[in-house]
């Protein structure tokens, strides 16, 4: 590791702040480990992926599922409103290759309330932020154990 960002606690609590806004929001906790793996897959982030991956297991998510993340377009086994968060999370996370399209918008706006779509959001710049710590620093990989009493499930 390069630097261990996670000393530096003036950095790492407001983004521990960010991510439990995330966790206490509307959204499925399972639906966004998805966004969060998709965005590390996005960004080339070993350490969010073996992160949130075992997460997401540690949730009940399926290995078929995960599997097939990476094109989720193709894989019939992904619901209407994951798919529209997925699509969201591409849109965001390569926002510099792209302009998000009005079309975009209206789509996963129909999935989501107006609530909903901005902790969406949230939890999409939050991961693209841990994933540029991450990636930059060169976090470890290998070690990460779920940390099942934050991804609880909700009622």
């Amino acid at each position: 590791m390069r630097i261990d960002y996670r000393q530096h606690v003036e950095i790492v609590g407001p983004m521990r702040g960010l991510s439990r806004a995330v966790r206490e929001g509307p959204l499925d906790p399972i639906l966004v480990e998805l966004v969060k793996v998709r965005a590390s897959q996005l960004n080339g982030c070993a350490h969010c992926l073996e992160m949130h991956t075992k997460d997401a297991r540690a949730l009940g998510e399926s290995d078929d599922r995960l599997h097939l993340l990476a094109a989720w377009r193709d894989a019939p086994l992904f619901s209407e409103r994951e798919r529209a968060a997925l699509l969201w999370c591409e849109e965001l996370t390569l926002l510099a290759e792209r302009n998000v399209p009005d079309e975009t918008y209206d789509a996963v706006r129909a999935v989501f309330t107006e609530d909903e779509l901005c902790h969406l959001t949230l939890a999409i710049v939050t991961i693209n932020a841990w994933n540029r710590f991450a990636v930059g620093f060169r976090a470890p990989v290998g070690d990460y154990e779920p940390r099942v009493h934050e991804v609880e499930a909700k009622p």
